[in-house]
């Protein structure tokens, strides 16, 4: 492992980790987080060290602008900046002595985003990316709104977490002597990066700056995807890979926000042999190591279950789009208007799984009871396999309306598992169409397909900010039928892990429902400790959303803490997110305060108010 630096064109220094194979020069593949690559995500480098070994690439990890050990302003998530940066970097490595001037780029999430959004900047060395659990639509599809709802859970998570993430110091060991003044301005310069995604509440040209979706011609390299039927970034699988004109692959499980080797739910695979494959072919001129190019994993009827560990199911492989797929419409019967209630949708919990405690759904036969159903029992095997869509007049009179469709498959005792999901923020009236979220399953016979529709998915996304009703007329469930061909060769995947990584200690998972003050809440709380190669490291996030179900008064409290010890400093940051929403508005509040030790370095502050779309 060598450590080096790489010099952009304004004099920033971004920091570079290099894992370098025996045999040289050799293709490098990239990879550029904000996560903190020399103590927060140091944990990772068996992965690098085996592209390295066993596969003969070399692996650079990058510390994007601003984070990590890396100079300058960490702005935001994908500046514009960051796409300049990160060119820059893959014509460095590619002018290497040990490099053959082939670079790929991957990535889990942010490094998944980045490997889509240099793509589309055709940086002239590079060859292929292989985005892992990533989007295409940052407005649609991210962390941020989905359907145009502003998502409600993440913002404890990963959308407050960032801000004390950005106020820790650069590894001194990594920066060198003025390590202690690069904090000091860290902390002086930072902003929540939250602040600037709620002031963009509709679809923008900030959404679309960093998204691929509509202008897939862009992208003129082979791509291959990974994604998984548990995480929150499922919509980036059919549909990519089909509007995408060069060579494409999809690898498309039952997994969540995790490594496929690790994640639960399984089958867990190994996928670092499918990616080094994809990177042979396209950075080796190697052969094509797949019969058809797009290979997914059709989940079948199972029960609920918060914390599963495998799904049952069959992997398929087909070309993209499928001559084996059709449209099944099917039309949905008139009912009478539903009274809104705000806290529908705890059952389903979040829409993008990932580490506990965000894990997979519960029974849904509780929300389904406080929903619209329709019930299409099924006789046969049906299969399907891509997005199904709502159509419907809707006339809805909370504020801030939305419309919220789950399909689910229900057992003869009336046990009901979710299938899949999709939620649009509405107007007052007008026909609509709810996308629901990509997925594969099959129906086993004797089961029921059921149609739940609500006004709220809570706390997935925000509810409506006050009562109401919603009314629909004329409504199509329309399912994307796939037609199995059991003669089409399917590839076997090398197995993953036998048990996922997930650890259930020290993590809360709790809803709560006080009857007398009507108001809901879902906690959520994880720690964990570890050390990394310059000393050790803490994180702590414990965070609740709440909702009035009288009112619709909504709130939301995240406490985060990160510590990191090294022999020069005791670093500990700390920060409090209190967020109230009642009306037009989302009133915000950051309390942040940064120690070494038990001396307080800085205390920011912030309280904004933003509006809601």
């Amino acid at each position: 492992m060598i450590r080096d630096y790489v010099t952009m064109r304004d004099g920033v220094c971004l920091s570079v980790t290099l894992f370098l194979p025996a045999k040289q020069p050799a293709p490098c593949i990239l990879e550029a987080l904000p996560y903190r690559k020399d103590d927060m995500t140091s944990g990772w480098r068996p992965e690098y060290e085996r592209f390295a070994r066993e596969f003969g690439y070399a692996v650079a990890r990058v510390d994007v602008r601003g984070t990590g050990s890396s100079g300058g302003f960490a702005t935001d998530e994908y500046p514009i900046v960051e796409q300049s940066d990160l060119a820059e970097v893959i014509t460095w490595l590619a002018n290497q002595p040990w490099c053959t001037g082939n670079i790929g780029m991957f990535g889990t999430s942010y490094g998944g985003f980045n490997s889509f959004q240099l793509a589309c900047e055709r940086p002239a060395h590079l060859k292929a990316i292989v985005p892992i659990y990533a989007t295409d639509d940052r407005f649609t599809d991210d962390v941020h709104q989905m359907g145009g709802a502003r998502k409600w859970l993440d913002i404890v998570d990963y959308c407050h977490y960032m801000a004390p993430m950005n106020l820790l110091p650069p590894v001194p060991e990594v920066w060198g002597e003025s390590w202690r003044e690069e904090w000091v301005r860290r902390i002086e310069s930072n902003e929540p990066w939250l602040f600037t995604w709620l002031s963009h509440p509709v679809d923008d040209a900030y959404w679309r700056h960093g998204s691929v979706r509509p202008d897939y011609d862009r992208i003129d390299i082979p791509t291959m995807i990974i994604a998984g039927w548990a995480d929150g970034y499922r919509n980036t699988s059919f549909r990519t890979v089909a509007a995408i004109g060069a060579p494409t692959r999809l690898l498309a499980g039952p997994w969540a926000h995790a490594a496929p080797t690790s994640s639960a739910p399984g089958p867990r695979i190994d996928h670092i042999i499918e990616i080094a494959a994809f990177f042979d072919e396209h950075l080796r001129e190697g052969s094509t190591t797949w019969q058809l190019p797009h290979t997914w994993f059709c989940r079948f009827s199972h029960a609920p279950d918060p914390v599963l560990d495998t799904v049952p199911g069959q992997w398929r492989s087909d070309t993209w789009p499928s001559a084996r797929s059709s449209e099944l419409a099917i039309a949905l019967s008139d009912q009478p208007t539903y009274v809104v209630r705000p806290d529908i949708g705890i059952a389903a919990w979040i829409s993008c799984a990932g580490h506990l405690p965000y894990g997979q759904p519960d029974d849904q036969r509780f929300d389904d009871a406080a929903s619209l159903t329709w019930d299409i029992p099924i006789t046969a095997p049906l299969e399907i396999a891509g997005n199904a869509h709502l159509r419907a007049d809707v006339t809805a009179t909370c504020p801030h309306p939305i419309i919220a469709v789950r399909l689910c498959d229900v057992a003869p005792d009336g046990t009901s598992t979710l299938v899949t999901r999709g939620t649009l923020l509405v107007g007052p009236s007008g026909v609509v169409d709810v996308e629901l979220e990509a997925t594969a399953w099959q129906w086993q016979a004797g089961r029921t397909l059921r149609v739940s529709v609500a006004g709220a998915d809570w706390p997935n996304v925000v509810a409506p900010a006050g009562p109401g009703t919603l009314t629909l007329r004329a409504a199509t469930i329309t399912l994307p039928i796939y037609h199995c061909d059991p003669s089409l060769p399917v590839p076997e995947f090398r197995p993953g892990a036998p048990s996922s990584s997930e650890d259930s200690e020290g993590v809360t998972w709790r809803i709560e429902q006080d009857v007398v003050s009507h108001r809901t809440r879902c906690v959520v709380g994880s720690r964990s400790d570890y050390e990394t190669p310059f000393g050790s490291a803490s994180e702590r996030y414990d965070g609740w959303v709440s909702v009035d179900t009288r009112t619709f008064e909504q709130r939301a409290h995240s406490d985060v803490e990160f510590s990191l010890r090294f022999s020069e400093v005791a670093a500990t940051v700390r920060s409090v997110l209190d967020i109230v929403t009642t009306g037009d508005t989302y009133e915000v509040t950051v309390a942040i305060t940064v120690h070494d030790g038990s001396e307080l370095v800085a205390e920011p502050r912030w309280q904004r108010s933003f509006p809601r779309a």
